[in-house]
């Protein structure tokens, strides 16, 4: 919660219950709405941590794949006593690694280390501290970063090319696209024909709290297809679409 009420976790703006201790925000990217957190939100809820005492815990979703401009910067630079900053690098190398990283404020250093799991794989971490230190980490997200651009763009272009009447919606950010249907269209007979033609798409309804109202939307991956698949995939999510 921030003052005045309202929600500062990013895509929301439900109030916030009395007792709050901590939020849990997105500020890169938000799921699966594609928004940035705005800056006066930002602020807010920096404001709202340091009123309170309570904890922001910044998960830097997609934080390393924005396409249209730089990489929104991080929270936790405006209140590192306020902020725990998490990532992962289950986008940039491979979710079975399962590793990630918490950057925290002094007062949480040692409580954490206490609770860590012990157990986490030594040789993992030690390769990925070499792999970050020999600058061989932000080459390799350098490269998937202008990959997974020209994935977007083709995504997008072909839809505006052959489905006028669909729009992408979000910032030019992470791994999925939302797409909004044509006129006419609803989330279940797209899906149907989609899972008849062998793509698997999720429609936004999935993600909707009950009674919430939102336009019948595909939430569209497109980091998954191989190479060689991924024009077929597309051409066939047009097909559908169409």
């Amino acid at each position: 919660g921030v003052p005045g009420g309202t929600d500062a976790r990013a895509g929301t703006g439900a109030p916030v219950g009395a007792g709050v201790d901590a939020v849990v925000l997105t500020p890169a990217h938000q799921f699966p709405l594609g928004g940035v957190l705005a800056a006066s939100r930002r602020s807010a809820a920096v404001r709202w941590a340091a009123a309170t005492g309570g904890l922001i815990v910044e998960d830097d979703y997609d934080g390393e794949f924005r396409y249209d401009r730089h990489p929104v910067g991080a929270l936790q630079a405006l209140a590192p006593d306020r902020v725990a900053y998490a990532g992962t690098a289950s986008k940039t190398l491979a979710p079975g690694l399962r590793l990630g990283w918490l950057v925290l404020p002094a007062h949480l250093v040692e409580p954490v280390l206490a609770v860590k799991d012990a157990h986490a794989g030594a040789l993992d971490q030690l390769a990925l501290a070499e792999f970050l230190d020999s600058g061989g980490y932000d080459r390799h997200v350098r490269r998937q970063r202008l990959a997974y651009r020209r994935r977007r763009d083709r995504l997008v272009a072909a839809l505006t090319e052959h489905v006028p009447a669909a729009r992408v919606t979000g910032v030019a950010a992470g791994l999925h696209a939302l797409v909004e249907l044509p006129p006419g269209r609803t989330e279940a007979s797209v899906l149907a024909a989609a899972a008849r033609r062998g793509l698997a798409l999720e429609g936004l309804g999935a993600y909707a709290t009950p009674g919430a109202s939102h336009p019948p939307a595909l939430v569209v991956g497109y980091g998954t297809p191989s190479d060689s698949a991924f024009a077929t995939a597309v051409n066939l999510l047009c097909a559908v679409l169409g």
